[in-house]
């Protein structure tokens, strides 16, 4: 209750202004840290499905190409 008081007399900017800024200033390295994690897996994911995606690709050509030369 006594934090919810003190919290309510503060004025506006403190709670959207300088709170954020704190929080980044405290955490900033952490928040990049999992931002950068998260979009590298992103990254890699896409690689990932890019090489099956290819890979896929060139089995279907050459598997069709093949039993088109064993039908002559």
């Amino acid at each position: 209750m006594a934090v919810r008081k003190i919290i309510t007399r503060m004025p506006w900017w403190v709670m959207w202004v300088v709170v954020p800024l704190l929080v980044l200033a405290v955490f900033g390295g952490l928040i990049a840290h999992v931002i950068g994690l998260v979009v590298g897996l992103l990254f890699k994911a896409l690689i990932l499905v890019a090489l099956i995606a290819g890979l896929v690709f060139v089995v279907r050509k050459f598997s069709s190409s093949s039993r088109s030369r064993g039908d002559w």
